[in-house]
């Protein structure tokens, strides 16, 4: 393909691009095929011969598309939104075309700096406290792990990456029985191993974990000669939208040295409204580290997710490694890849910058106190349904409910809802009975979008019951 054929192409899929999102909602929200379909369509082995670019366009539109589940559609009420705004889009094609490996400042000292303007305007629209610094991630998987390892440096005296963690007894860290699976997966990887993640009962209507219960855990642990190494709070937790309650967390984190980071991963976009940061971010200055996804509500195109850091020391004395080859002679700079386990950095911050600017915060605060708003309506009329029942009231823009009928009923309706096409949920457990969540915050959703999810309940149940 010679530059002249780019450009013609570039032009047919930004019109195929807006075409697509104007129909989404005449299209089913999730992939109607069974394992394997899609395989069996494409060739067993490489072409030796290029291809005409038409005929890849139309072989994606046959064989890709039917097996795309549309993330972008404004049904999409599973998991959480992984959002994707036009302007963010348009700054991606820009990153796309550049193409620049932004590890370092000398590598693109735009992409650097630009990074820094947008997690000090971040921190500013989400009433962070000066001094923050942070860094964007790609996932809060990464920022996490980024945290546990900082967590088991620092409870090693920094010695663990050089010595080992043979000989320095059981580190443990302790969080709330609501975290995200990414918590479990991390202390996995830092070789702190599951047995040493304390999960702390939780309680009251946010599903906080228990202040008094986490002190007693680290009381025991000491007294059993286990080092205690950091704890894990959550705002907005995956399941049902946990929250904990932050200050009396940080306080006992002080009270015995321990490292502290904040998963408000989904959550944390909702900060930039500020009549929202009394309920779930009362306490939060003083964290050590923070994780919050714009590629969730924001708006943000995935993949986005910004680490904020109280002190970014500890991090970088757990990750940093500087060989001949990647130093900077000359004045300080920052080189954002010794903030992150990855070496290679996409220029992510462009499509924050875009975003932002295109929007501004009082629409994006708008979006989002629509989408809190529906959702209590939506649970409302749910609540309507006979013989259904809230399990979980929302949390800003989650919350949860079964139907009549034991676990396998809530499957069952589950299956069938998604089946129907016209919305997406997903199955869930909470305090060991199936749950049906539902998770508004698709950017373009409107409310008849999310007041469909009752419709669709209540005919699809009339079917099935």
């Amino acid at each position: 393909m010679d530059w002249d054929e780019y450009s013609e192409w570039g032009k047919h899929i930004a019109a195929w691009g807006a075409e697509y999102h104007k129909t989404l909602r005449e299209r089913p929200v999730r992939a109607a095929t069974k394992p394997g379909e899609i395989a069996a369509q494409l060739d067993k082995a490489p072409p030796m011969q290029g291809e005409d670019m038409s005929a890849i366009m139309a072989d994606f539109e046959a064989f890709v598309m039917p097996g795309m589940t549309h993330w972008q559609h404004p049904r999409f009420f599973a998991y959480f939104p992984a959002n994707a705004a036009p302007p963010s889009m348009l700054a991606e094609q820009l990153v796309n075309t550049v193409a620049a490996q932004c590890m370092l400042w000398q590598t693109s000292p735009a992409a650097t700096e630009v990074e820094g303007v947008m997690i000090d305007w971040l921190r500013q629209a989400l009433g962070l406290a000066e001094g923050y610094t942070g860094v964007i991630q790609d996932s809060a998987s990464s920022a996490t792990l980024s945290a546990v390892l900082t967590m088991r440096e620092r409870a090693t005296g920094f010695t663990g990456n050089r010595e080992g963690l043979s000989g320095k007894g059981h580190l443990r860290v302790y969080c709330s029985g609501e975290v995200h699976s990414s918590i479990d997966r991390a202390c996995w990887v830092a070789g702190i191993g599951q047995d040493n993640l304390i999960k702390i009962a939780t309680n009251g209507p946010r599903i906080a974990m228990d202040p008094v219960a986490l002190e007693k855990a680290i009381k025991d642990d000491l007294a059993a000669g286990h080092t205690p190494a950091g704890i894990i709070a959550v705002t907005g937790g995956t399941g049902v939208g946990a929250s904990d309650d932050l200050g009396p967390i940080l306080a006992i984190a002080k009270k015995y040295d321990l490292y502290t980071h904040l998963d408000a991963a989904w959550a944390g976009s909702a900060m930039i409204c500020p009549e929202f940061r009394d309920d779930f971010w009362t306490g939060v200055d003083g964290y050590d580290s923070i994780v919050f996804n714009p590629h969730k509500w924001l708006g943000a195109q995935f993949d986005c997710s910004v680490q904020f850091l109280h002190d970014a020391a500890p991090q970088l004395n757990t990750l940093k490694i500087e060989p001949e080859y990647l130093k900077t002679s000359g004045e300080a700079v920052t080189n954002y890849s010794e903030w992150t386990i990855p070496l290679g950095r996409r220029f992510r911050a462009l499509k924050l910058w875009f975003l932002i600017r295109s929007y501004g915060l009082e629409d994006l605060q708008s979006r989002i106190r629509n989408h809190v708003t529906w959702t209590q309506e939506l649970c409302d009329a749910i609540r309507a349904l006979e013989g259904f029942e809230i399990v979980t009231e929302p949390i800003l823009s989650l919350f949860s409910f079964r139907c009549p009928g034991d676990d396998a009923m809530q499957q069952r309706l589950v299956d069938a809802l998604n089946d129907d096409g016209r919305i997406y949920l997903t199955q869930g457990m909470f305090e060991g009975r199936k749950i049906i969540r539902v998770a508004v915050g698709q950017f373009d959703c409107a409310r008849e979008d999310v007041m469909a999810v009752h419709e669709t309940v209540q005919d699809i149940w009339e079917t099935i019951r």
